[in-house]
């Protein structure tokens, strides 16, 4: 069963597929990067200046002791996050729409193969039998 199993990582598509996950959240982060700190603030200044991150709908405020901590944090739906997640899930099927694309046109023509010649009809085999008879 060991053998088995070291035969089956050891295969091409498991190596493969390893890499992509890797490349996958390494792109991924790239990508948030790119949103959060290159998109978003340029998005926040034609809206006015807004930064989305710190957009939210506040449900309930946060809860201080008279000392100034806090005992119970706000609670927020924080919008502002997921305007920036939805930017970033465009940005990356945008990429990946690209690279298929890319990828589509570097493949080779598939050629395909020659239709095979046409058999007799059923027409054509009854006549041979008539005439065979015939004779």
């Amino acid at each position: 069963m060991l053998k088995e199993f070291k035969n089956f990582i050891m295969t091409g598509n498991v190596i493969d597929l390893a890499v992509a996950v890797i490349l996958a959240g390494a792109v991924g982060m790239v990508v948030n990067g790119f949103v959060s700190d290159i998109m978003m603030p340029i998005i926040g200044h034609f809206a006015g200046g807004v930064n989305f991150a710190d957009m939210k709908v506040i449900l309930s405020e946060a809860v201080k002791a008279a000392d100034g901590t806090v005992t119970t944090p706000e609670n927020a739906i924080m919008y502002g996050k997921w305007v920036n997640t939805i930017i970033n899930l465009i940005i990356v099927g945008f990429v990946l729409f690209m690279i298929v694309k890319a990828y589509n046109k570097t493949k080779a023509p598939v050629e395909e193969a020659p239709a095979a010649p046409a058999g007799p009809t059923a027409e054509e085999l009854l006549t041979e039998i008539r005439d065979a008879l015939k004779k």
